[in-house]
């Protein structure tokens, strides 16, 4: 159930997200189509209350409870993003808007790009932590608490992958190419 919810979740953000981009820029409806774009959250909550409950009626907490802590987790930290991304493509697609600004290529700009996007992964895997160790301390010592610790594990390693990945952009910068 909590793996079918996660599904819906995901379909639902992007059916919002078009919905809600679809009635702002083609029928002209600006505050209608943030209606739609603010009831994206609701989604999340939705998972959230239901993965406590089953976790409450007795549910062993195994992959699919510590997979809702990562999707929420993400969704908090990159929803927004996500949003603003496909907002500015929609606005200059069919709205006459000004083109998508690119990241940058080279040098430090780069870099800091570079570890902004490595901040947003580590702020979903912070998030993801949190809330598997909320559902820890929930389940409580008589529970097989297992799994959750083993995705709060995963989450150390997309931290530590984000910060090598920005480190190496920082500490070997890609210069652009002369001539």
């Amino acid at each position: 159930m909590i793996v079918m919810l996660i599904i819906i979740c995901e379909v639902g953000f992007w059916v919002l997200l078009a919905g809600g981009l679809a009635l702002r820029y083609l029928a002209k409806m600006p505050r209608a189509g943030a209606a739609v774009l603010l009831m994206e959250p609701l989604l999340e909550v939705v998972l959230l209350v239901v993965t406590a409950v089953d976790l409450k009626n007795g549910a062993e907490p195994d992959w699919k409870h510590g997979l809702a802590a990562v999707y929420i987790g993400f969704t908090v930290a990159f929803g927004h993003r996500a949003i603003k991304w496909a907002d500015a493509r929609f606005a200059h697609r069919f709205a006459g808007g000004p083109a998508p600004v690119r990241p940058p290529k080279y040098g430090t700009a780069r870099a800091v790009h570079e570890w902004k996007v490595a901040g947003r992964w580590m702020l979903a895997a912070g998030i993801a932590m949190g809330l598997l160790q909320v559902a820890i301390w929930y389940v409580g010592g008589g529970g097989e608490i297992g799994s959750l610790r083993m995705w709060q594990q995963k989450m150390l390693f997309v931290i530590g992958i984000n910060a090598i990945i920005a480190g190496t952009y920082t500490v070997f910068p890609k210069r652009e190419r002369v001539g």
